[in-house]
């Protein structure tokens, strides 16, 4: 018997038997609730059999028979007034646990959501994403929905570069984009701002002037998915049909998986310049700082732009050093990985910034808590031995990048893999189990960084796809896991980091023109002058300057 706990106070399993009865009391139990009608499987005990030995072991049983696969309105109303009433802790079961987890997500999600039901009963090992319209309060299907040929989820810079994409290979399709966003932000630029470089404003348009005019733009959340029957389901209960669907909604940053963060965000001397709001108080602080101690933290892997916490560091620094108060200024890099960048070809480059900045390099540490008020940071820290401590440290800045993790909606979906995301064959860029669904940006499990360069290469790779996946053709495009992370050591010199799956280098430029490992004024000059504008006017228009798809290599067999 495999128990699994589904909320505060219950549990489901498959069916319990006799010699469970003992086991199941003295682990605390009070209340067992049978949805098996008796005499449905030829080894099924009958209820009246488990009933008495349940009340010989001090517990209460109740009858609330279901037919498999027909969970009615009067059962989730017979379980729900059981639920409010009966003592607990308490045991479903059934057959699997099914029809339990099922009575329980249809009397809770008007309370938890339904994002919080799906996802819990996910964690549980149960999959009520076939009942995402009933769960949302519903009803019954419609016979009759919208539809659109190609369903897009996300309008970030991989969803308008994806659309625009398809629309530059077959401007006739019939697309939707779903966002309820009205500003779109070039979210690369935020380290920019954090260092003085860019303003704030220059990082923004509206939503409404980035879409291109030919998609239809949903202005919506999205609720939940139903790959099985080509359809999602948007916030009101409102169901949308595709023939392909598109997933890149992104990556969730979670502030509040760091105790104390979110009370004295953009105060206090803590910032962040994976923020909007935030990236210019970190130039506030930079700028006015003459003395003290700065801290900048860097959560485990994955997050978006590997290379920000380490660039805000370095631009912090430098202009320090040019103001004449680096001598009194001490810096701390606190990382939860063990390396300063993952691609040791760049890792020298850095290194003699960090030498130069004389920051201290803290491995292996991760942010957990932040006092702002009493200036106090402290840190997870696991020994080589799997020993595990806290460090506690004072600062007068503090620059944090959040954990991070897909999407609520998304982690709750049938999409994603154990980690939690979008689950792609990590070359074309397909979902491993849906065939007519694809994914691209932050939000999947392929193993390239997720950075709005890498982006703008999975664009044309997914459009390719689709338009061959609606034709019935095999995948023709394939990515490389090519990213860029340019690090800006100093203002008017980067590192260009370019590579791919396994860290491999892919340069985009000769050698001799760019040499990537080490600082340059031209990988600056193409940071600051060329790239916003190639971000705006061509990989958000269709326009795959150096970021056309490659095809598979076929073989003289």
């Amino acid at each position: 018997m495999k128990i699994e706990k589904i909320a505060a106070g219950l549990s489901v399993s498959g069916q319990i038997f006799p010699q469970d009865i003992e086991p199941l009391a003295a682990a605390g139990f009070k209340t067992i609730l049978c949805h098996r009608p008796d005499g449905e499987g030829a080894d099924q005990p009958t209820f009246t059999e488990l009933d008495a030995l349940a009340k010989q072991a001090g517990m209460e049983m109740r009858y609330l028979p279901v037919e498999s696969g027909k969970v009615s309105d009067e059962d989730v109303q017979a379980f729900s007034q059981a639920y409010s009433s009966m003592p607990k802790p308490a045991l479903a079961y059934c057959r699997s646990g099914m029809r339990a987890v099922t009575l329980w997500g249809l009397s809770q999600a008007p309370t938890l959501g339904l994002q919080a039901v799906l996802a819990s009963a996910k964690a549980a090992g149960y999959d009520l994403s076939g009942l995402t319209y009933r769960l949302a309060g519903g009803g019954e299907m419609p016979a009759n929905m919208s539809h659109h040929q190609i369903v897009i989820v996300g309008a970030g810079a991989a969803g308008i570069a994806t659309a625009s994409s398809l629309l530059a290979r077959d401007p006739g399709l019939d697309i939707a984009i779903i966002d309820p966003a009205e500003i779109h932000y070039y979210q690369p630029g935020w380290t920019m701002v954090g260092g003085g470089v860019f303003r704030p404003e220059t990082t923004v348009r509206t939503m409404a002037s980035v879409v291109p005019t030919q998609v239809k733009w949903i202005k919506a959340a999205v609720a939940a998915f139903e790959p099985n029957h080509n359809r999602l389901l948007l916030e009101g209960c409102k169901p949308l049909s595709y023939d392909v669907l598109v997933v890149c909604p992104g990556i969730k940053l979670n502030w509040h998986g760091i105790e104390g963060l979110v009370d004295t965000l953009g105060e206090n001397g803590v910032t962040s310049n994976y923020r909007y709001d935030l990236a210019p108080y970190t130039w506030q602080l930079v700028s006015q700082m003459q003395r003290g101690k700065a801290v900048f933290t860097q959560p485990p892997m994955p997050i978006k732009c590997a290379g920000a916490p380490q660039k805000a560091m370095y631009l912090s620094a430098d202009h320090w050093r040019r103001s004449g108060h680096l001598s009194n200024m001490q810096i701390d890099f606190y990382n939860s990985g063990p390396v300063l960048f993952g691609v040791k070809e760049y890792v020298p480059a850095l290194m003699e910034y960090v030498e130069r900045y004389d920051a201290h390099l803290h491995f292996g540490h991760r942010l957990t808590k932040v006092d702002g008020r009493a200036k106090r940071a402290w840190f997870a820290v696991t020994e080589a031995d799997g020993a595990q401590r806290t460090v506690e440290t004072g600062f007068d800045m503090l620059h944090v990048v959040p954990p991070q993790q897909a999407p609520d909606f998304v982690r709750a979906s049938p999409l994603v893999d154990a980690a939690g995301w979008v689950d792609v064959d990590q070359y074309t860029l397909r979902h491993k189990q849906y065939a007519n669904l694809f994914a691209l940006g932050d939000v999947t499990n392929a193993p390239n960084a997720k950075t709005a360069a890498a982006a703008r290469k999975q664009a044309p790779v997914v459009a390719e796809n689709v338009i061959v996946a609606l034709a019935g053709k095999e995948m023709q495009a394939i990515y490389d896991g090519y990213g860029s992370c340019p690090l800006t050591v100093e203002r008017g010199k980067i590192v260009l980091a370019e590579f791919g799956y396994g860290g491999k280098l892919l340069p985009s430029f000769p050698r001799w023109f760019i040499n990537g490992q080490r600082p340059s004024r031209l990988a600056w000059w193409l940071k600051e002058r060329i790239l916003p504008p190639v971000y705006w006017k061509a990989m958000l228009k269709g326009r795959e300057w150096l970021a056309g798809p490659a095809k598979p290599v076929k073989s003289d067999d």
